[in-house]
């Protein structure tokens, strides 16, 4: 039984160290700027992280000190986070299922537009409320900025590959016909493009094309990627999460009938 027991708390411990995985997804995804101005994703997935590493621990203490109850709110505890998990991860991935650049000519970068992502994305920039406070918060960063540092030339702009925020809001939707200045300066044409984009570019630092919808398509191409790659980690969590529970249920399993059997035995006596 002690032995067992062992075997259980070396179990848990590996689950200990597979919900840092799940945290470290959470905490990167809220050191980005673009995750830290929407503040949807990087939340769930840190709480979930921690409440993975509480239960955890409170079945690697169960096993190690031999407390029953521990191991069966283990047990019943860890399945709910694992449905938890395995369901953040199938909404993660077909809510970014939609939404792809598309290439202009002579240009490396792309241009994205904001009705072609899932209308849950969606959702978290239509709103003239919502989107004020993000607007705001993308605004004071240096992301903008720092393009001016990197590309002094046009034909060194349009060769370059820049992030799909950087290319729906720190420039005008290329279609608008602008002349290039710097990367965040444009001269506009007599004659303004079709889009209704092109009318909201301002050579202002604090606005630029903020207030466009393809700089809330770029957020969310943006968005979609780091998604994606935190998806990859929760995965890898998620199939390490179920072998270890599979494996701690089975020796918990083999240990209660190793103890029935004993007694049994000991009745006999």
């Amino acid at each position: 039984m002690a032995l067992s027991n062992n075997v259980i708390a070396a179990i848990n411990f590996i689950a200990l160290i597979l919900s840092i995985p799940v945290i470290g997804a959470g905490i990167w995804l809220a050191t980005e700027p673009d995750n830290a101005c929407v503040q949807v994703l990087q939340w769930p997935v840190i709480i979930l992280g921690i409440v993975i590493f509480l239960v955890a621990l409170a079945g690697f203490i169960g096993a190690f000190w031999r407390v029953s109850w521990l191991l069966m709110f283990y047990l019943i505890a860890m399945l709910v986070l694992i449905i938890l998990l395995g369901s953040l991860i199938i909404f993660v991935f077909s809510v970014t299922m939609r939404g792809s650049g598309h290439a202009e000519p002579s240009r490396a970068y792309l241009e994205y537009h904001l009705d072609e992502f899932s209308l849950w994305l969606q959702r978290r920039v239509r709103s003239s409320h919502k989107w004020e406070r993000i607007r705001n918060c993308l605004s004071s960063s240096t992301t903008c900025a720092e393009l001016n540092q990197n590309y002094r030339f046009a034909q060194d702009f349009f060769n370059a590959h820049i992030t799909p925020f950087q290319s729906g809001c720190c420039k005008p939707p290329t279609d608008c016909g602008f002349t290039f200045v710097n990367p965040t300066y444009w001269i506009s044409p007599i004659s303004n493009g079709a889009s209704m984009d092109c009318s909201k570019w301002s050579n202002e630092q604090t606005e630029l094309c903020y207030g466009c919808d393809s700089c809330k398509a770029g957020l969310l191409a943006n968005l979609k990627e780091e998604w994606r790659n935190a998806d990859i980690i929760l995965l890898v969590s998620f199939v390490g999460l179920i072998f270890v529970y599979l494996l701690a249920f089975i020796a918990l399993k083999n240990a209660n009938s190793e103890q029935l059997f004993r007694r049994h035995k000991q009745g006999y006596v």
